[in-house]
């Protein structure tokens, strides 16, 4: 799909919502985590995608799958770029190069409920994360690239969902064997 073909349907949906606002509000896809056996699950997707994770082998697990805090990564990462093609797309910039690498750091203390020294609990979530990005476009002013960087990382779902920390609305149903 050329860059041409995504500021075109960006342009579209633009004008579609500045006309009829409330249709930018929607229901996601949701995803479907299904527990297989150990630490394996699968994840699903309504269209029949599917990916496995499971955990490393030191956790119990296989070690040959990705792990959900790698999913989560992954999807900050690709969140991110998306947003920053589209931005290039709609400002006309033609990307000669565009890579996204997140990464983060974690306290495995915290998976098994283990508290600090002076008993304080160890936090589940990354201690920080962060987001690298290599982006190019000839003929192109390095200031404007990190403009259009920045801009798109700060309308990007997934990087806006980790910066204000979302709260999550947890709903659980018992069932019987």
């Amino acid at each position: 799909m050329s860059m041409q073909h995504v500021a075109a349907a960006l342009e579209r949906v633009e004008t579609v919502l500045r006309r009829r606002p409330a249709m930018g509000l929607h229901d996601d896809a949701p995803a479907t985590a299904r527990w297989e056996s150990g630490t394996r699950i699968v994840a699903s997707h309504a269209n029949g995608t599917q990916m496995a994770t499971d955990m490393p082998c030191e956790l119990g697990g296989t070690g040959d799958k990705v792990t959900p805090g790698w999913l989560f990564r992954a999807g900050l990462a690709s969140c991110a770029a998306t947003s920053i093609a589209m931005h290039a797309a709609a400002a006309g910039i033609e990307l000669s190069a565009l890579e996204v690498r997140a990464s983060s750091k974690s306290d495995t203390r915290a998976l098994l409920g283990l508290h600090e020294v002076d008993g304080a609990p160890v936090h589940p979530a990354p201690c920080d994360v962060q987001l690298a990005i290599r982006i190019a476009a000839p003929g192109i002013a390095p200031g404007r690239l990190r403009t259009l960087v920045t801009q798109a990382c700060g309308r990007s779902p997934i990087p806006s969902a980790v910066q204000t920390a979302l709260p999550v609305d947890l709903h659980i149903d018992v069932g019987t064997t």
